[in-house]
């Protein structure tokens, strides 16, 4: 006796409940409020820090000092919000190790966020402790360098054009986030909003896609346009 069996397990999730739907939604406004929150605090410290200059001075700078609470909502919620977006990719199956590596890197990411909110050892001329922030710096640059290009693929599958646009901010970074260490201070400010700007662009592209990839359906076949057609074949039944 033979009867039809899936072939390979990409379709885990095209039969799940409508729970995973909602999974995703959540995901996807955590990330997308996430991005608000870190634009917003920029935006709003900036503006009542005393003598900031957005040009020159950088968000380390509004991280520290009397007001630093104001940047530092912004850089959680954005961790949250990178976190929330790293759960996602990873409950949308693909059949492929580079979207796993894309997962996991964004959770790092957001780790990466979160220590560098929370060790506030720059902009304040605080030097006791060992200070690893611009290690911390290095590591996120070369975080976000995998998830760009290891993401562009499956994102390909998951909406049109943006798997471009992954590798586009994957080589604006690449370029841009070393240009940072060389500019003189009067202008590093601004070059690193425009950097912070590339991952903003892409947290929402992406978030606005998995948002879409959750719409309600009957049947709650989250994923059928990411896996494709059904592949069957006739395997023995025991």
């Amino acid at each position: 006796m033979t009867q039809k069996h899936i072939l390979t397990d990409t379709l885990v999730g095209q039969l799940s409940y409508p729970a995973d739907a909602l999974l995703l939604r959540i995901c996807a406004a955590l990330a997308l409020l996430g991005t608000v929150l870190l634009i917003g605090s920029n935006v709003v410290g900036s503006l009542l820090v005393e003598r900031h200059d957005w040009v020159a001075d950088t968000v380390s700078d509004l991280a520290a000092g009397r007001l630093e609470y104001i940047q530092d909502i912004g850089l959680y919620g954005y961790a949250a919000g990178l976190l929330a977006l790293s759960l996602a990719l990873s409950h949308v199956r693909m059949p492929s190790h580079r979207w796993t590596i894309a997962a996991l890197g964004l959770g790092v990411v957001a780790l990466l966020v979160t220590i560098i909110g929370a060790r506030n050892e720059y902009g304040d001329g605080d030097s006791e402790g060992v200070e690893i922030h611009i290690y911390l710096v290095y590591a996120l640059g070369v975080a976000f360098t995998v998830v760009f290009f290891a993401a562009a693929p499956g994102l390909t599958r998951l909406r049109a054009g943006l798997g471009t646009l992954s590798y586009g901010c994957g080589v604006l970074w690449t370029i841009g986030a070393p240009i940072f260490f060389l500019l003189p201070t009067a202008y590093d400010g601004l070059w690193e909003r425009g950097l912070g700007l590339i991952t903003c662009v892409w947290v929402v592209a992406v978030g606005w896609a998995v948002w879409r990839l959750a719409r309600p359906a009957k049947d709650a076949t989250i994923v059928r346009e990411v896996v494709g057609p059904v592949r069957l074949r006739e395997v023995p039944l025991r």
